[in-house]
């Protein structure tokens, strides 16, 4: 009797909790930008979500955290940038920080039913019972009589891959699109654009599918209504760079009447909010709304609901690995303006990227550049980058005249690069921290934990030595031997990144200490030096010491799984040079051994297969 009634007032209690609580309907899409009639895009067919609009309000400056899938949806999911806790990565899997929850298990413990139909793809390893539902057959109509819901139904007709399915007639006319000014305008980059648009019409009927459910079930004066598209369009240069262009997305919310008094201020039937957003702001948000106490391992802001926080000057994008392909890219706005940093400016823009690759109009691109066939503007994709970019997107919405280097905006620059820099400081930005490295010290814990102490992670110190290391307005070659000798792996990586950037003279300044470093301790040390001097050395035995030092690293069966990515990635920079080598990188795994999370395990495969391409 005494468990019986202990289990009732549990019920009880729960359900007080939950008494007179909003249901909240998120419905979202993949991989589209404002391309909505409601956004004042006329070519765009989306009537059913420019009606939410009109009864809702639309957010014009809102920004997704990451301009790829996984990083975003993991920044929700937490409330916390992804690389804060060491989890960037496109794809990657590692533990949660120690006492904090994804939102729905909050949700939950204040009496909410959570379904997410379907999509999860998080980077961080999932704790138990964080949903009710989290499946193909997700849905609010399963929650106990007068339970409130929050219930997420994801939308993937405009992912990327929908832009080159095949066959499709066309239902836009391709005459009408408007051909980004950085991508060549032919046939194919025509036909995916309007590709693209067709499959916005599609989740427009989607949409109108889900909110048809919710009024035939008069449910419709009792829910909060957000929509919102993951990232940027599944097109180049959009999708996985944190431009505007691969940032921007539609942030719709409709509140009725009786919860008005929980809406954004300023909330009005057909409104516009210009405050700026981000989806790290989203699960603040929705704690907010639903009266759920917000912790303090949040990183975001409520900008509705009884908790709400002045909206902040800038906003911050991110860019780490994708896929099989390393890269670090930052950026921030203020709405206005646009500052990127790059860390690692050698690389090219667009690396070869197998999934990228899929698509036509990345095909074709790549294609005219090599034959020569490209404008000024158009090439950029494809060769090295600066170390930092600053667009205007007032007079320049496509993000094309970089004005870093302009006298007349100093101040901007200045502005804008010291909230970059503030922002990682106050996220404690791992990214830093080159993943093989990273997780080698983790020893499956959650990186954000292992790296919280400053004698792990000085960050400020890292920021300063990456910073400097990557400014290719400081080409003195000998900048960079300070941070050679340096006691920490992180720095001594950054030192090394610093010789690749300045190039030939870099690497050769720095020969005698490289070549030392080729026995460092740490591997990704170690594999960064390889390509540093294997790239422009002359020597067969430098060579050969090179091409040992990368397959020691490169065998899945003998080594961590990343750290055979970052080998590989290297492999395959300097392949013309390890013609030596041919027949053992021939012999290297074609599967990934088991244990490797199934997220990851095509990615040593694709760089082997390109290797082997020869391309």
């Amino acid at each position: 009797m005494r468990l019986t009634s202990l289990l009732s007032l549990l019920i009880l209690s729960t359900a007080a909790l939950a008494a007179d609580k909003p249901n909240i309907l998120w419905l979202t899409a993949e991989d589209h930008g404002p391309h909505l009639g409601c956004y004042g895009d006329k070519f765009a067919t989306t009537p059913n979500i420019d009606a939410l609009a009109k009864r809702g309000m639309i957010y014009t400056r809102a920004w997704s955290c990451a301009p790829v899938c996984a990083p975003a949806r993991t920044c929700i999911i937490s409330g916390r940038w992804a690389p804060s806790n060491g989890a960037e990565h496109m794809r990657s899997e590692v533990p949660m920080p120690a006492g904090h929850k994804m939102y729905p298990q909050l949700m939950r413990e204040a009496g909410y039913f959570c379904t997410n139909n379907a999509k999860e793809d998080y980077n961080l390893s999932k704790p138990e019972d964080v949903w009710n539902d989290s499946s193909k057959k997700g849905h609010w109509n399963k929650r106990a009589d007068g339970q409130p819901f929050f219930a997420i139904f994801n939308h993937e007709d405009s992912h990327e891959s929908r832009i080159r399915a095949k066959p499709h007639t066309l239902v836009h006319d391709m005459a009408g699109v408007t051909v980004p000014p950085y991508q060549p305008d032919t046939p194919e980059v025509r036909h995916d654009w309007a590709q693209y648009y067709d499959n916005l019409t599609t989740v427009d009927g989607r949409v109108a599918g889900r909110l048809k459910e919710i009024e035939e079930a008069g449910l419709a004066e009792e829910t909060i209504v957000f929509y919102y598209a993951d990232h940027g369009p599944g097109m180049p240069r959009s999708k996985r760079w944190p431009y505007n262009s691969g940032l921007h997305v539609p942030l719709i919310v409709f509140f009725p009447e009786k919860w008005k008094h929980l809406a954004p201020k300023g909330y009005s039937a057909g409104g516009k909010s210009d405050e700026l957003v981000s989806f790290i702001d989203l699960a603040p948000t929705l704690l907010s709304m639903a009266g759920v106490p917000v912790p303090d391992y949040l990183q975001g802001r409520a900008f509705a609901g009884a908790h709400v926080k002045p909206a902040p000057q800038f906003v911050h994008g991110f860019r780490g690995r994708m896929d099989e392909r390393y890269d670090m890219v930052r950026s921030v706005t203020d709405g206005r303006h646009v500052y990127i940093r790059h860390y690692m400016p050698h690389l090219p823009y667009g690396q070869y990227l197998n999934y990228m690759f899929q698509q036509a109009t990345t095909r074709v691109w790549h294609d005219l550049f090599v034959a020569g066939k490209t404008s000024e503007v158009q090439s950029r994709f494809w060769k090295e980058k600066p170390s930092e970019e600053l667009y205007d997107l007032q007079s320049d919405p496509w993000e094309i005249e970089n004005l870093a280097t302009s006298t007349a905006h100093v101040d901007v620059l200045a502005k804008l690069r010291a909230a970059h820099t503030d922002w990682m400081i106050q996220s404690r930005d791992l990214g830093f921290i080159p993943e093989a490295e990273r997780l080698a010290k983790a020893d499956g814990k959650s990186p954000r934990d292992v790296f919280a102490d400053e004698s792990a992670y000085p960050i400020k110190e890292v920021i300063s030595a990456a910073s400097l290391a990557t400014d290719r307005a400081k080409l003195d070659a000998s900048a960079t031997l300070p941070l050679l000798d340096n006691a920490s792996a992180i720095i001594r990586y950054w030192g090394v990144i610093g010789c690749q950037v300045r190039g030939e003279a870099g690497v050769r300044a720095d020969a005698p200490k490289l070549e030392q470093m080729l026995g460092d301790s740490s591997a990704s040390v170690r594999i960064a030096a390889a390509e540093a001097l294997g790239t422009y050395a002359k020597s067969p035995d430098v060579i050969e010491r090179c091409g040992k030092v990368l397959l020691a690293s490169a065998n899945v069966n003998e080594r961590p799984y990343v750290e055979a990515i970052e080998a590989l990635n290297a492999i395959d920079r300097l392949v013309p040079k390890l013609t030596a080598f041919k027949e053992q990188i021939a012999g290297l795994p074609d599967k990934s051994p088991k244990g490797v999370p199934a997220r990851l395990k095509e990615y040593c495969a694709r760089l082997k297969e390109h290797i082997s391409s020869g391309k």
